[in-house]
C-alpha cells in the first residue's frame, strides 16, 4: 500500500513539474516576441524578405533604446557635476568666510589650499595678460616705452652702450648667450614638434637654426621677457612669426602663425626739397633694393617749390627707361617745406582700395632688403606700428682721416661704435599702415620746416592701444650730410637741430682727439726729444 502511495506521489508531482515547464516556457515565447505592428503582418521567423526587414527594424528600435539611455545618462552626469562644482563653490565660499573671521576649524586648512601646480599656471597667466605682448598700453610719454633688442645667431644690436656694451657685439655673458640660444632652441622645438604639425597638416618643412633671420626681445621688470622670432618658411616670400614670453620661469608658447607677404606692397614716401643729388643716390639704393631684389615696393615723392624738380623727374625718368619700373608717384606742392605736411600728403594720396604699408623715409637713408621684411612683418592694420631705430654715420672724413681714400659707402655702412650711433631721439622712420595712419589723425601740419613733428605722431600711438614696436635695426642707416640750422628756427628746434649736429659728428672720443689735437701732438714730439 505504501509502495503504491509513493508512486501515485510521484506521478503527480511529476505532472505538476510538467505543467510548470509548460507554463515557463509560454511565459518565455510571449516576453520574447516583438511587438506586432499590425493582425496582418505575418511571423518574423517565417523566412525571406519579411522576416529580413522585421530583424532591421528589431534592431533599429534596440538602438534607438540604447541611445536614449546614452543620451539621459549623459545629461544626468552633467547635471551632477554642476551641482558639485555649485557645492564646491559655495565650500569654498564658506572655507574664505570663516578664514576671514578666524574660525576655520582645525584639520580644514587643507582644503583651503589650491594645488600648487594651478597656482603656477594662473601666476603664469596673469603675468602673460599684464604684460605688453597680445596688446598694446597706454603710456605717458615717449620715455615709458621699453625698446626692444635685435638679435641673430651671431649678433645682438642694442641701444644701451656702455664700457662692456656696443651697439653690435657677440654677447660677452655668458648666462645672455644661454637665454638668446635657448630661446631659438626652444622655437624649434615648438614649430618642428607634433602639435604644430597637426594645426598645419599640408606643411612639410622642417625648421633648422639656418631658417632664424632675427628676433626681438625686451624685458618688463615686473613681468618677464618677451621674445618675437622670425623665421624663413618654405617660400621665398614666406615667414614664421614665433611669439614666446618667459614670466620669470619656463618660456611660454603665446603664437605661431604663418605669416605671407607676397602682397604686401610698401608705399615708401620720401618729402623732398632740392637736395638733387642726395635724391640720385637714394635712388641708386632703390634701384637696386627695391626694384631689383625686393619688386613689391611704390615710390611716392612729395617736391616742394620748383628748384631741381626737373633733375629729379630725370632721375625717375631715367630709372623707369632702364628698369621698367612704373610705380612712383611725383606729388609737387608749390609751398614751404614742411616733412609733416609732405608725409601727410603721400600718404593720403594713395588711391587703391588695397590698405597699404606705409614706410615714411628721408632722402638721407639706406635701407637693405632684409628692413623690408622687417617693415612686413612689424607692422599690422589695427595692432602694431613698426618704429625702428636706425643707425647714424658719422662724419666720414673725420673717422678715415688717417686713410688715404675713404672706403666705399658699402664698406662704411658697419655697426661700429666709432662709425656710428644708435639713433634712439630720431622717430622720422616708421612703418606703419594707412588706415592706423588715418585713424590716428596724421601728422600736425601747423609744424614748419624740420623737427618735432615725428615725435608728436609717436606720441599719439603710445597714447593708443596700439602696439608700437621700438627696436634697433641692423638694416635702416642714416648717411652722414652736413647739416646747416637756420637762424630763423624758433629757440627750442635750434637747441635740437645743434644736437643733432653735435652728436653726428663724431664719437665722444674722435671729438676729444680733434679738441685736443695740439696737446697730443705737443705730447707726441716731447716723448721723441726724449727719445732722441
Amino acid at each position: 500500500m505504501f509502495k503504491r502511495w509513493l508512486l501515485a506521489l510521484v506521478a503527480r508531482v511529476g505532472l505538476i513539474v510538467l505543467g510548470l515547464c509548460c507554463c515557463l516556457s509560454l511565459f518565455y515565447l510571449l516576453a520574447c516576441k516583438p511587438a506586432s505592428h499590425g493582425s496582418q503582418q505575418p511571423p518574423l521567423w517565417s523566412g525571406g524578405a519579411t522576416s529580413k526587414e522585421g530583424y532591421l527594424a528589431l534592431l533599429q528600435e534596440r538602438e534607438d533604446s540604447h541611445k536614449h539611455y546614452i543620451n539621459s545618462l549623459t545629461k544626468q552626469i552633467a547635471q551632477l557635476k554642476e551641482a558639485l562644482q555649485e557645492r564646491t563653490q559655495q565650500l569654498q565660499e564658506s572655507l574664505d568666510k570663516a578664514k576671514t573671521k578666524g574660525v576655520l576649524p582645525q584639520g580644514l586648512e587643507s582644503l583651503h589650499k589650491t594645488p600648487a601646480q594651478s597656482d603656477l599656471k594662473e601666476f603664469f597667466r596673469s603675468q602673460l595678460s599684464q604684460a605688453e605682448v597680445n596688446s598694446g598700453v597706454k603710456l605717458p610719454s615717449e620715455y615709458a616705452l621699453i625698446p626692444f633688442d635685435t638679435f641673430t645667431l651671431q649678433r645682438v644690436y642694442q641701444l644701451e652702450t656702455g664700457l662692456t656694451r656696443h651697439p653690435a657685439e657677440r654677447p660677452v655673458r655668458k648666462d645672455r648667450r644661454d637665454e638668446l640660444i635657448g630661446t631659438v632652441e626652444t622655437a624649434l622645438h615648438v614649430l618642428n614638434g607634433p602639435q604644430q604639425h597637426a594645426d598645419n597638416i599640408r606643411r612639410k618643412h622642417a625648421y633648422s637654426p639656418s631658417d632664424f633671420i632675427q628676433g626681438l626681445t625686451r624685458t618688463e621688470r615686473d613681468r618677464g621677457s618677451v621674445y618675437e622670432l622670425m623665421f624663413r618658411g618654405s617660400g621665398q616670400q614666406d615667414f614664421t612669426q614665433l611669439v614666446l614670453f618667459r614670466p620669470f620661469g619656463p618660456v611660454m608658447k603665446v603664437k605661431s602663425e604663418m605669416v605671407n607677404t607676397r602682397g604686401m606692397i610698401i608705399n615708401v614716401i620720401v618729402p623732398l626739397s632740392k637736395r638733387a643729388d642726395a635724391f640720385k643716390q637714394f635712388m641708386s639704393n632703390f634701384r637696386e633694393v627695391c626694384i631689383r631684389r625686393d619688386g613689391r615696393v611704390h615710390l611716392t615723392v612729395v617736391y616742394f617749390g620748383r628748384d631741381q624738380i626737373d633733375q629729379v623727374k630725370a632721375v625717375m625718368d631715367q630709372t623707369t627707361r632702364e628698369t621698367r619700373f612704373r610705380s612712383f608717384t611725383l606729388i609737387q606742392l608749390n609751398e614751404e617745406f614742411s616733412r609733416g605736411r609732405g608725409l601727410d600728403v603721400g600718404a593720403r594720396a594713395w588711391r587703391r582700395s588695397q590698405n597699404v604699408l606705409l614706410f615714411f623715409c628721408d632722402v638721407d637713408i639706406h635701407f637693405t632688403a632684409d628692413f623690408l621684411t622687417s617693415c612686413r612683418l612689424n607692422a599690422e592694420p589695427g595692432k602694431k606700428v613698426y618704429y625702428p631705430v636706425l643707425f647714424s654715420q658719422y662724419n666720414p672724413s673725420i673717422i678715415y682721416s688717417n686713410h688715404t681714400l675713404l672706403p666705399s659707402l658699402q664698406q662704411q655702412l658697419v655697426i661700429r661704435k666709432e662709425s656710428g650711433f644708435w639713433r634712439d631721439f630720431g622717430f622720422g622712420m616708421t612703418c606703419q599702415y594707412r588706415s592706423d595712419f588715418i585713424n590716428i589723425g596724421g601728422f600736425d601740419w601747423s609744424i614748419k620746416g624740420w623737427g618735432l613733428e615725428d615725435v608728436r605722431l609717436y606720441r599719439k600711438y603710445l597714447h593708443s592701444k596700439l602696439m608700437v614696436i621700438r627696436s634697433p635695426s641692423r638694416g635702416l642707416f642714416h648717411l652722414w650730410h652736413e647739416k646747416s640750422c637756420a637762424d630763423e628756427l624758433p629757440p627750442d628746434k635750434y637747441k635740437m637741430c645743434m644736437q643733432t649736429k653735435a652728436m653726428s659728428e663724431a664719437s665722444h672720443g674722435q671729438l676729444g682727439e680733434l679738441f685736443f689735437r695740439r696737446d697730443i701732438e705737443l705730447h707726441l714730439n716731447s716723448q721723441k726729444l726724449r727719445e732722441t
